[in-house]
């Protein structure tokens, strides 16, 4: 099977537009024309690599790629010119696309003649085919080839969503980047589901508002600044989204202040919270709905607190939380995230890091509550071991978020000559050091209070919202004597 099934199925439904990119909306068979022209455009490349913003191109090029045989490659675009031209030497003989291209692209296709595809030569029954190549964000090293083959993308979309499920007038905008797995899955997700699929070019937040108004926007995907920016928007203006079914967010870790205020605001939205990896094609747990108004309102502390969870696994995706020993834990208890399941890929290159019973480790810290609730705790890779005892930086970060004053912060370590590393939070906000460090020592014990605060205008992180630890390592790496903790 091929992802150009999505596109099949769609188009054997109705003539109902699926995607509006800028002024230009298209059927579905209408995209299966401009991807079947551009299959025969791209035929004897490497590989498609997309370099561009959200665009009617994209979803051509994804699907014009599948029916050619070759991967589709996004690449992010912010990228400096030498960054770009690394990564496309790794795809030598491929056909690339950047922003400057795509309306001379897509007007190319509007006037290039039809020729049959089975001219192709393509085999589209090969599930293991390579689908799409996808580099990860590199927040802690270089970026790796995430490799996801069509069995991957397809076992994503079957076993969790129900063909032409949606109302007719559903409308989705995407706002996320293109070259992160959210907006892949999105596009194939809407596609299959039957609702359109709105493509923001990029993002603001007053836009967002507007366009959700003026496209009658049913569902959408926020990742956690971007909501945040979302909802100081609503509250500002004292605004409604009556349109907005549903809005998902995910992507890296949503301060409980921020949804719980967006679901103040915004009372009649269904509310889901995804987690996934790009090497799990897309979320392997979801916090539906009932789930965020039921903890919402619960007196319970068990119950309220799965607000701060990513919810449970989805059909067919298994979750274990083991040791370093590989020893599977008990519910309640942190330890490292490993996987399971069809859609899981867990390939880089050639190479794949599944175990021999096809378990991926995520590299996550999380645990599972006794009901199955996934808590993520953050990556193994930001733990801090101060003084032999190993630190995750996102419970004192929660504990920091519940301030009045903080409205970011990072807790990261720095190398210290007496500890092995020395606590620092960085804090976007106001409000004094010490009076902070008391708040976080009242609520967890001293061994966890920051040694140091230090404020700033803002947090280093990738356009997805993940947190750039290492920009903040490099740039606080020498002590702030007056702040110092005497570790009493």
């Amino acid at each position: 099977m091929n992802i150009t099934m999505i596109l099949d199925m769609t188009s054997s439904v109705d003539d109902r537009l699926v995607i509006t990119a800028g002024r230009r909306s298209v059927t579905a068979a209408e995209l299966a024309v401009l991807a079947g022209r551009a299959a025969h455009g791209v035929r004897s490349s490497s590989a498609v690599v997309y370099e561009g913003v959200n665009h009617l191109a994209y979803p051509v090029a994804l699907f014009g790629a599948a029916l050619a045989g070759i991967p589709f490659v996004p690449l992010n675009y912010r990228l400096s010119d030498t960054a770009l031209a690394t990564l496309e030497a790794k795809h030598p003989g491929a056909t690339i696309l950047r922003s400057e291209d795509l309306d001379r692209w897509i007007a190319e296709l509007d006037d290039a003649p039809d020729a049959p595809l089975d001219d192709l030569g393509t085999d589209l029954t090969d599930p293991d085919a390579i689908a799409v190549i996808i580099y990860t964000s590199g927040t802690t090293s270089e970026p790796k080839a995430a490799v996801l083959r069509h069995r991957h993308l397809l076992a994503y979309v079957l076993n969790t969503l129900e063909f032409n499920s949606a109302e007719v007038g559903d409308a989705a905008l995407v706002a996320v980047p293109p070259y992160h797995i959210a907006g892949l899955t999105n596009l194939m997700s809407n596609l299959y589901t039957g609702r359109r699929v709105v493509y923001a070019s990029g993002f603001d937040a007053r836009e967002w508002v507007d366009t959700v108004r003026s496209e009658s926007v049913t569902h959408a995907m926020l990742v956690p600044t971007m909501l945040a920016r979302v909802v100081e928007v609503l509250a500002a203006e004292a605004e409604t989204l009556p349109s907005l079914a549903s809005l998902a967010y995910g992507g890296a870790r949503t301060p409980r202040a921020v949804i719980e205020r967006a679901l103040e605001l915004l009372p009649d939205t269904g509310f889901v919270n995804a987690y996934g990896l790009t090497e799990t094609a897309s979320s392997i747990a979801v916090l539906g709905p009932d789930d965020h108004r039921t903890a919402i309102a619960s007196d319970v502390p068990g119950i309220r607190a799965r607000l701060g969870s990513v919810g449970r696994p989805l059909p067919g995706v298994e979750i274990e939380i083991r040791d370093e020993s590989g020893a599977v834990l008990p519910p309640d208890t942190d330890g490292l995230v490993f996987v399971r399941g069809d859609q899981i890929s867990g390939e880089y290159g050639n190479r794949s890091v599944l175990d021999p019973e096809g378990w991926f480790a995520t590299k996550d810290l999380g645990r599972l509550d006794a009901d199955g609730y996934l808590f993520i705790e953050g990556r193994a890779d930001d733990t801090i071991i101060r003084g032999g005892e190993n630190i995750a930086p996102a419970e004192i970060e929660d504990v920091l978020l519940e301030h009045p004053a903080v409205t970011e912060a990072a807790v990261i370590g720095v190398p210290d000559p007496d500890w092995g590393q020395r606590l620092v939070a960085v804090i976007v906000g106001e409000g004094d050091p010490e009076e902070l460090r008391s708040w976080v020592r009242d609520r967890l014990r001293s061994s966890k209070t920051p040694d140091a605060v230090h404020f700033v205008g803002e947090l280093p992180r990738t356009e997805t919202g993940k947190l750039l630890r290492r920009n903040l390592i490099t740039d606080l790496t020498e002590p702030t004597p007056e702040l110092e903790n005497n570790h009493a």
